[in-house]
């Protein structure tokens, strides 16, 4: 008796409490988790904002080089984010499963996933960079600003990796308020650094467009340091040791299941981006330059959603771990509605003040014809947007990436990129961005089939 009182007292100091996702109240937790983030990812909005419209006081051609550098940077943002929505899923689920064993092993198989992807690339830094911008123009001013954009981004980009790995680590136990903190952090060093290091302010030298890569990876660095700092003392469910570390086969299997259909469905924003782009430089680069602003702009809606999203998958992964169907269900609605409205302001901001909008980004007179229809015309595909990007997190978060992946090649391989290629011939530029709302009905219609499938797969067993 007093063996079995004994063996009681041990397993109760070996294992935490009940997290927080699997008790707490769903709106308020949902609030909880989503709104650290949200605001961190508004910070973050906000500096990609800021970068362009600093870089668009050098030149038109600078705004346009940054532009085409943009499907290379989301497919570097694409690896980093896919393989930690796996760790965060793998993660989430042992936590509610309360195997602790494998929470501490996935955790450093992670940041071994980490340093490949970054390796992988240095080498493209290297060697691609000039190739990559030679494939969609011939301007050798864009190009050269091209490449020195570029080359700093991705050769130092172990601090942007290294950042989203430690930050899904804190997300996945529930802390989103300290991924606040290194998000904001990084975000608000590479604001106060792009001015400084663009235009050569109080002695610093002045760089150009590569300043303003400079100072995004500072930011990411300093925000990566801070990530880990933060996992090291503030987060004592998640055990770090990479002594004698040997790479895990099946744990790495199990995040690339859910991580490389999001890899993937991310990178597929970068086939999309770069075929829009030689589609839009055809007619002339301006509208290229209007393309890169409006991927600047729309972040700030959208990338509030992200952050609910980043708060959604934890406790969604958590209760099926625990086989808490209820609290899925809520957990969902409640987002799809908090997400719908929030597409519903970005709309009406987008209808009523493009003019003021594209003003941020020094726009001519050109740029002002071409920009403020487009921003009206895409913009009314935010009003399905919003419950496409809940649905298709809700599958990464139930282990069902490929039903995300099929979405977003739907959505921008077989509809947006041909229907914006036909358009474009028969009614000329302004018909290419109703290719976007076409493009948001094909995919909340997937969405809605999918949505029941996965219902009846493995929520209503559990009930």
């Amino acid at each position: 008796m007093q063996d079995l009182q004994t063996n009681n007292t041990q397993t109760s100091v070996s294992e935490p409490s009940e997290n927080k996702m699997g008790v707490m109240p769903v709106n308020r937790l949902l609030i909880s988790m989503s709104v650290p983030m949200m605001l961190s990812m508004l910070v973050q909005a906000l500096y990609n904002i800021v970068d362009s419209m600093f870089v668009s006081r050098l030149s038109e051609n600078a705004l346009t080089a940054v532009s085409l550098a943009f499907p290379a940077q989301n497919l570097m943002i694409a690896v980093a984010t896919g393989t930690a929505v796996g760790v965060n899923a793998l993660l989430s689920r042992s936590l509610g499963a309360k195997d602790f064993g494998r929470v501490n092993k996935t955790a450093n198989n992670a940041l071994f996933l980490a340093g490949c992807s970054y390796i992988a690339f240095l080498l493209f830094g290297i060697f691609a960079t000039r190739t990559f911008f030679l494939m969609q123009t011939s301007d050798a001013e864009i190009v050269g600003y091209g490449v020195d954009y570029l080359k700093i981004c991705t050769m130092f980009s172990f601090g942007v990796f290294g950042q989203v790995m430690f930050e899904r680590l804190l997300q996945s136990t529930g802390k989103t308020f300290f991924t606040m903190i290194t998000q904001g952090t990084g975000a608000i060093i590479n604001i106060i650094l792009d001015p400084l290091l663009i235009f050569g302010l109080f002695g610093l030298p002045k760089m150009g467009v590569a300043g303003a890569a400079a100072a995004t990876v500072i930011g990411q660095i300093i925000a990566f340091g801070l990530a880990v700092y933060l996992n090291l003392t503030r987060n004592p469910e998640i055990k770090l040791n990479l002594r004698g570390f040997r790479p895990d086969g099946f744990i790495i299997k199990t995040i690339y299941a859910v991580g490389v259909p999001s890899i993937i469905m991310a990178s597929i924003g970068s086939v999309m981006t770069f075929g829009m782009n030689k589609i839009l430089i055809a007619f002339t680069s301006t509208a290229t330059a209007v393309f890169g602003v409006y991927f600047k702009l729309q972040s700030f809606i959208f990338m509030p959603i992200f952050g609910m999203n980043n708060g959604m998958v934890p406790i969604v992964a958590y209760n099926l771990g625990a086989r808490k169907p209820e609290r899925i269900i809520k957990t969902v609605k409640l987002s799809i509605c908090y997400a719908t409205g929030i597409m519903v302001i970005g709309f009406a901001v987008f209808q009523t003040m493009p003019d003021k909008l594209l003003a941020i980004f020094n726009a001519s007179e050109t740029m002002l014809a071409i920009g403020i229809p487009a921003l009206r015309t895409i913009s009314f595909s935010f009003l399905l947007a919003g419950f496409s990007i809940i649905c298709s997190s809700l599958f990464q978060a139930l282990s069902h990436g490929v039903y995300s992946l099929i979405i977003s090649v739907s959505r921008q391989l077989l509809v947006l990129l041909p229907s914006a290629f036909l358009l474009s011939r028969i009614g000329g530029l302004d018909w290419v961005w109703f290719s976007f709302p076409i493009a948001e009905i094909a995919s909340v219609t997937v969405c809605g089939l999918f949505l029941r499938n996965v219902y009846a797969k493995d929520i209503r067993p559990m009930q």
